[in-house]
């Protein structure tokens, strides 16, 4: 089943427009209606424009940061947030735009306001750094400063609470991409359990909830145009996922959209478009989660490639009901020897082995040229450990090329590794080292049945997307001459 092209999607919902200075609710099904948790909350308009076909993805202002930097302590707990609960440290794609206190600090006044290229006339490919910086793609300049003045462009938000992940994204456009003023990241393991009783926990929603605060705290803080919060896998797939959401909105003023599997596929495609290499005959893309694992197989053909939405390279997609919570629970995360991991591996091609849709890939990887394209802690890791960072560093890591027999000998790194060497590695730490292997196994079940010479890794995916599509709805690359409101506006135009 093809993913439909453009912004909003069966099964997706219309992000909302957020009023100034009071509590930020998010996104909504189109079925529901904005429910107010407290007296502050507002009222939501739908998207009217979010059902614009969307061109290419937009340079992506999504780098390494604090909240990946260091390694939790073995003793840390999912939810404790001394590892992950800090704000990332991000950095706009461009990496083209003047330093600061020269052309950078005149492009933040009004006047000299920098826009981005026409929608219908975008660059898949990312500027890149200076020539003493690297050259490679998705390889950026850093972010702003506190306290640096920024452009007077609309803010938007995604966040994005995962299986195991909850994570919030406030970006700005910037020229003909965006540039992130703010991030949050936490581990909450909101799927802890829920393969064994297909409930979410009262200690998982209690992390979960606690993080939400924190991302609420951050709406609030700032005037957001317009945001999309969004539920995967766990909530799908959790009998009490629709009343945890509830909870959600009584207790953190939240209200969250349960994303469909062929809306995230989708996302990870305009979210990831940028590392994609256009000279190719196509790219096979994973995103491994926790509780879920989306594949989209991309066939370019002749014509245009790069341009327009990328999405109408699907040739086929599909989601797996597994991913490295779930698979570590049914296997173990700790003690993970070959046949565990063989085990691990077995479970994952079972579900591979029954796509009709995906017969032809294998005998076109012999003749054609194809790369992988992997978004998920699992490539993130094992890139930081091939490259042997002391202190994770997404500036490094994404956009990062492996070859195949690198991927391999990395994975059989990781197997041959105790679990205390695990924790102890900076780039993989407490919170993942009983989960990594699990996303290995998954890794290397895709990696048998569909080999490809290159892996290219990608620290972005789903909120990079989400926000994508927010924008592309706006049109804000469409207006050489002015932004959209900000809520504070009131009647001037910008």
């Amino acid at each position: 089943m093809p993913v439909p092209q453009g912004a909003a999607q069966s099964g997706s919902v219309a992000a909302q427009r957020v009023a100034p200075a009071q509590n930020v609710a998010s996104a909504t099904s189109a079925a529901s209606t904005p429910n107010a948790a407290s007296a502050r909350n507002v009222g939501l308009a739908p998207n009217a424009a979010s059902g614009a076909n969307a061109p290419a993805a937009p340079c992506v202002a999504d780098r390494a940061g604090p909240a990946t930097s260091a390694p939790a302590s073995p003793g840390a707990s999912p939810g404790d947030g001394r590892d992950r609960d800090r704000p990332e440290r991000r950095e706009e794609c461009d990496g083209s735009e003047p330093p600061a206190g020269e052309g950078g600090r005149q492009s933040d006044r009004h006047g000299d306001r920098q826009h981005p290229r026409r929608a219908d006339e975008p660059s898949l490919r990312p500027r890149h750094h200076p020539v003493e910086r690297h050259r490679e793609p998705g390889h950026h300049v850093p972010h702003v400063e506190p306290g640096r003045p920024r452009t007077s462009g609309p803010l938007y938000a995604a966040l994005d609470l995962g299986t195991n992940n909850c994570r919030l994204l406030v970006a700005e456009p910037w020229r003909q991409g965006f540039r992130v003023v703010d991030a949050f990241s936490r581990i909450v393991r909101l799927g802890e359990g829920l393969s064994r009783s297909g409930r979410l926990s009262d200690a998982a929603q209690s992390r979960a909830i606690d993080a939400l605060r924190v991302c609420r705290s951050k709406l609030d803080a700032r005037g957001i145009v317009r945001a999309r919060l969004v539920a995967t896998e766990a909530c799908r797939a959790a009998e009490n996922g629709v009343e945890f959401l509830e909870r959600v909105r009584r207790e953190a003023g939240l209200t969250l959209e349960i994303l469909t599997r062929e809306t995230e596929a989708r996302l990870a495609v305009t979210g990831c478009a940028n590392l994609v290499d256009w000279t190719a005959d196509g790219v096979l893309l994973f995103d491994i989660g926790g509780g879920s694992s989306e594949l989209v197989w991309m066939e370019f053909g002749d014509g245009r490639r790069a341009g327009g939405d990328p999405t109408r390279h699907i040739r086929a997609w599909t989601s797996l009901p597994v991913g490295v919570v779930t698979l570590s629970e049914r296997h173990g995360g700790v003690a993970v020897g070959p046949a565990v991991f063989e085990d691990m591996v077995a479970d994952v091609d079972a579900l591979l082995s029954v796509l009709p849709d995906w017969a032809p890939l294998a005998e076109r990887l012999v003749t054609g040229r194809y790369h992988m394209l992997g978004t998920s802690g699992t490539v993130t890791t094992l890139a930081g450990v091939h490259l042997g960072l002391k202190r994770y560093d997404r500036r490094r890591v994404d956009g990062t090329w492996l070859s195949d027999d690198e991927v391999g000998a990395m994975i059989d790194r990781l197997l041959a590794m105790e679990f205390e060497d695990r924790v102890a590695n900076p780039c993989i730490g407490g919170d993942r080292a009983d989960l990594v292997l699990a996303g290995c196994a998954i890794l290397e079940a895709i990696r048998r049945r569909w080999r490809c010479g290159r892996l290219r890794v990608a620290d972005r995916g789903l909120r990079e997307g989400m926000l994508t599509e927010l924008m592309i709805g706006d049109g804000v690359w469409r207006r050489p001459n002015r932004w959209p409101r900000r809520p504070n506006d009131e009647g001037r135009e910008r």
